[in-house]
């Protein structure tokens, strides 16, 4: 797992407002008012088809609930926003029968029905009602292709060279039936019901043209739960988010986005996604103590600072020595493998969940990372650095990559557009 650290969050920008949605009825964004002794003022919008009237005492919703993703733009939403509190992470197989004429169908419609939600208002139709109470809560929903999805559409010369299949790695024991995909849905949000409800819409939408071939579930630390924001910890207890490229960094661009200018045309200003199911072996990892897991890591379990010293933000002396003449951030540990500058340069965003999905037969734990990262080519990005965790990482004895998939994230929907439409129409 390299280093992972917390993209910027995006600065909501204010939704529009609209009418009511009938006699009486009061849009559910009209509830936003004055986020008490903040001072923060919200905007009231989005008048929603079916939701029912509040009642006069309803508490305006909070700013976690206000926060508000934006559909349109150059890339698509849930690349570069904070990490989110909830996720949800779905592919899906087209149907037998169907092919680039239902898959732009389908696109077509998830693209209407994310623009609803992440706005705060009910799905297109048959919405379920169960964020009706809710603001957007900075939900994104992310959509991308998979290499099997330009086969069974006729579009083999579309498909990217950068979307080749990943090769092998030893520490690889993979499910093939929870990897890759003909399409992948990413879905984030700041509450559990919201991304629940984006969730069932985008599986409701499918119809009987695509169906669900895996789905995984994710968390992360909620908004406001600590009063000393710092870089998000993992189920191991690591501050895991070290050295992450900034969006403010001057070749941030370069390495996570394919340039306008850059093949094949539809992918402009889009990315690719590598998306892995990877198991912690808590009970393992626990057994160790501070100083090991330390050793392990690289960096101090409580503040992320390296082991040569200083804080998180400190650069890593690589060539500090203790009195014995051993290497204060051993050989193999895991933030020393993992350095740009000790890959080529390799860089890549990442944006992960946990997840947690229950207790084994044997009384272990299935628990994890939703490993998530973004680069403008993954050759050039993932593959050298986990080819080099592969050779020697300390991290690997306590961890199992358990699934796989790459996807081809093409950029944002401008507006009247839906995702993918320069694929599924050039």
């Amino acid at each position: 797992m390299p280093e992972k650290s917390l993209p910027q969050a995006r600065t909501p920008e204010a939704p529009v407002t609209r009418p009511v949605s009938g006699p009486g009825g009061i849009s559910r964004r009209a509830l936003l008012g004055t986020a008490g002794a903040t001072g923060l003022v919200l905007g009231a919008a989005g008048g929603a088809v079916g939701y029912a009237a509040a009642p006069a005492e309803a508490v305006p919703l909070s700013s976690v609930g206000s926060d508000r993703a934006m559909f349109h733009g150059k890339h698509q939403p849930g690349i570069t926003e904070g990490l989110q509190a909830r996720g949800h992470l779905v592919a899906f197989d087209l149907a037998a029968g169907s092919g680039r004429k239902e898959a732009a169908a389908l696109l077509r419609r998830w693209s209407a029905t994310a623009e609803r939600l992440m706005a705060g208002e009910a799905a297109p139709h048959d919405d379920t009602g169960v964020a009706r109470d809710a603001g957007p809560s900075s939900l994104t929903l992310t959509f991308g292709f998979g290499h099997s999805f330009f086969a069974r559409t006729g579009l083999e010369k579309q498909r990217p060279a950068a979307l080749d299949p990943l090769p092998d790695f030893s520490s690889d024991r993979l499910d093939k039936s929870r990897s890759d995909g003909d399409l992948w849905v990413q879905i984030g949000a700041n509450d559990a019901l919201v991304a629940f409800h984006a969730l069932r819409a985008i599986q409701k939408d499918a119809g009987s043209a695509a169906r669900v071939r895996w789905q995984m579930n994710g968390f992360n630390r909620s908004p406001g739960a600590t009063a000393h924001p710092m870089t998000a910890r993992n189920l191991m207890g690591q501050l895991d988010g070290t050295r992450n490229p900034k969006a403010a960094d001057a070749d941030f661009d370069r390495r996570i986005f394919v340039p306008a200018s850059g093949e094949p045309a539809w992918m402009a200003n889009g990315s690719y996604a590598v998306v892995r199911r990877i198991r912690m072996l808590l009970d393992d990892w626990e057994k160790l103590s501070l100083p090991t897991q330390e050793a392990v890591i690289g960096r101090r379990k409580a503040d992320g600072a390296p082991l040569s010293g200083g804080d998180e933000a400190t650069p890593m002396d690589l060539e500090k020595a203790d009195a014995k003449g051993d290497y204060v951030v051993p050989l193999n540990a895991h933030a020393r493998i993992t350095r740009p500058d000790q890959n080529g340069g390799a860089a890549m965003l990442r944006r992960p969940f946990s997840y947690h999905d229950g207790i084994d037969a044997d009384g272990t734990p299935d628990a994890g990372l939703l490993f998530i990262c973004w680069q403008a080519d993954p050759l050039r990005g993932f593959v050298p650095v986990q080819r080099k965790l592969d050779r020697g990482d300390a991290l690997s004895k306590y961890i199992r990559h358990e699934s796989s998939g790459l996807f081809a994230v093409p950029g944002g929907a401008a507006e009247g557009e839906y995702v993918g439409q320069r694929l599924l129409e050039g």
